[in-house]
Parts: C-alpha cells; sequence; structure tokens
C-alpha cells in the first residue's frame, strides 16, 4: 500500500474511521486481495496512526465482511470459496428481491431517473473497474427506499465479501455477456419505472441467479491465481 494520510491529531473514533476507509478502498480494489494478512504495525506506520484506531478500523470492516479477525493470529482479508459464494449468492436471491420490492413505492422520480443514467455510464464505459462501482450503485440505488435496515446491513454486507470474485468473473465476461448484463439491468430499471414490484423481483431473483451459476462454471475463479 503505497498510500500516506495523517490521522494522530484526530480523535480515536476519527482517527479508526479513517483508517476503516483507507483499508477499506485497499481492499475493495484489489490492492489487498482475499486471504493476505493485514499488519496491524503497517497499517499505523502508513498513516501515522497509533494501533488503537487500526484495531478499531478491522472491527469495523469485520463487522461489513471484508476482513476477519482471528484471536492468535490478527486480522486477513475475507476469502471465499466456491461453495461459500454459491451460498451467499443463493441467499442475495432471497433477500435483495424483497429490498427491491420494498424499496419501490418510495423510490423518487429523481430517484429512478438516475437509474437510467447510471445504466447509460455503464453501457458507455468498458474499464471493469468502474463497472463494479456503477453496478453496486445501481442495484443499491434500486434498493434505496428500503426501511429494513436489517436487510440493508446484509446486503452490504454481501456486496462487500463477494467483491473480489465478481471482479475476477468481470474479465472473463465475453460480448455476449455484457449485452446479457446490460438487457437484465434494463427490466429491472423498467419494472421500477411501472412501480411493478411483482416483476422487478422476478427480474432481479433471474440476474442474481444466472450470475451465480456462471460462477460456479469457473471455480478457478476461488484460487489465489484467479483472485488478481
Amino acid at each position: 500500500m503505497s498510500k500516506k494520510a495523517t490521522a494522530t491529531s484526530s480523535p480515536p473514533t476519527v482517527a479508526s474511521q479513517r483508517v476503516a476507509d483507507y483499508l477499506r478502498d485497499a481492499i475493495l480494489s484489489g490492492e489487498l486481495r482475499p486471504g493476505t494478512r493485514i499488519m496491524q504495525e503497517e497499517v499505523a506506520s502508513a498513516l501515522g496512526a497509533s494501533r488503537l484506531p487500526v484495531r478499531e478500523a478491522l472491527r469495523i470492516l469485520a463487522a461489513e465482511g471484508l476482513t476477519v479477525l482471528k484471536s492468535n493470529s490478527g486480522a486477513w482479508v475475507s476469502k471465499m470459496d466456491l461453495s461459500e459464494c454459491d451460498g451467499v449468492y443463493k441467499i442475495r436471491e432471497r433477500v435483495e428481491p424483497l429490498a427491491l420490492a420494498e424499496s419501490i413505492p418510495r423510490l423518487t422520480p429523481a430517484a429512478v431517473e438516475r437509474l437510467e443514467q447510471i445504466q447509460q455510464e455503464i453501457e458507455g464505459s468498458d474499464d471493469i473497474d468502474r463497472f463494479l462501482s456503477l453496478d453496486k450503485e445501481l442495484h443499491l440505488a434500486t434498493y434505496a427506499g428500503c426501511r429494513i435496515d436489517q436487510l440493508n446491513t446484509m446486503i452490504d454486507r454481501f456486496w462487500n465479501s463477494t467483491q473480489h470474485y465478481r471482479r475476477a468473473f468481470a474479465r472473463i465476461i465475453d460480448t455476449s455477456g455484457w449485452q446479457l448484463i446490460y438487457a437484465e439491468h434494463r427490466l429491472i430499471i423498467e419494472a421500477v419505472k411501472r412501480a411493478d414490484t411483482i416483476d422487478a423481483e422476478r427480474f432481479l431473483t433471474g440476474h442474481i441467479r444466472r450470475t451465480r451459476l456462471e460462477l460456479s462454471k469457473h471455480p478457478e475463479l476461488f484460487s489465489e491465481d484467479g483472485y488478481g
């Protein structure tokens, strides 16, 4: 990690949030790969912080599904095997359509218009990291009206914990695969525009299920070589 920051003059809660932001960016960007041990002393030195906010930051990230804390060996970037990822996607197939149905009646016209803008940006870019960011923004924006906090927290955690594998998968999608993703997004957005929760749930369930089934064909993505 090459960034430099200063957290020594901040109160512990502010300092820990800054450390968490720094590590979150490194994990979600792929700079810190799944299974990487996070050395607290190195992080503290890089950020000019004490170890206390680093420990607090690691607890924040563990709650978000990005790190795992082990009593005898410290903190590690979360990783999954194919079976674990398959399980997460099966849960997503059930819970995200619920969040979408809860959200749709509360989405404003401006929020719906923003969905169209995000999708246009997705289709206008061929950068994978940009796609990952916009894809997450699009889906979470469709859930923005959901007022079930436990559900929203669960969904955020699932998106965080599968980020590495979505990036690896995105790198092997061919042209027809991208066109299918765009079409599925468009179907979801059109259902949201009609306030049709039944169609929206159906399209979203199929979208998540198809990704799960495609991932199951690529066990190599869950090896260390596949994280890149």
